[in-house]
């Protein structure tokens, strides 16, 4: 809001109401974080601020050049690039537009279409190509 008040707001489309899906190797780590650094209950924010408030885009921001820096990463990686990162090796992988369409709660396929570009793992010398 114009006077710095936060609100949740319902998703762009109801596919963005859905469950997450993530590897069982990660069970105790995503737990343990639900556990000591998440809000409390169903409706509670996975990810919250240093007092357990919603996140703003300015003390996240903030948080995510810490860790960037921690992990030795160069600032041309931005935190959504995460999520293309994630999606891009869904499709690589095999996954169907549908897969991606439901992992990023899009109602449309023409978002999930982008993350099924060509990479060099599906063009590269191993593959034979025909053609002028």
């Amino acid at each position: 809001m114009q006077d710095g008040r936060l609100f949740d707001k319902a998703p762009k489309s109801a596919a963005g109401v859905r469950s997450v899906s993530f590897p069982a190797e990660l069970l105790d780590a995503v737990t343990h974080h639900l556990e000591h650094f998440a809000a409390p209950g169903h409706d509670g924010h996975v990810f919250v601020g240093p007092q357990g408030g919603q996140l703003r885009r300015s003390n996240f921001r903030d948080d995510w050049v810490k860790a960037r820096k921690a992990a030795g990463v160069t600032a041309e990686l931005h935190f959504h690039d995460l999520r293309h990162t994630g999606n891009t090796l869904a499709s690589t992988a095999g996954a169907s537009t549908r897969e991606p369409m439901t992992r990023m709660g899009h109602s449309s396929s023409r978002a999930a279409l982008i993350y099924q570009h060509m990479t060099s793992d599906r063009t590269g010398p191993s593959r034979t190509a025909l053609g002028p």
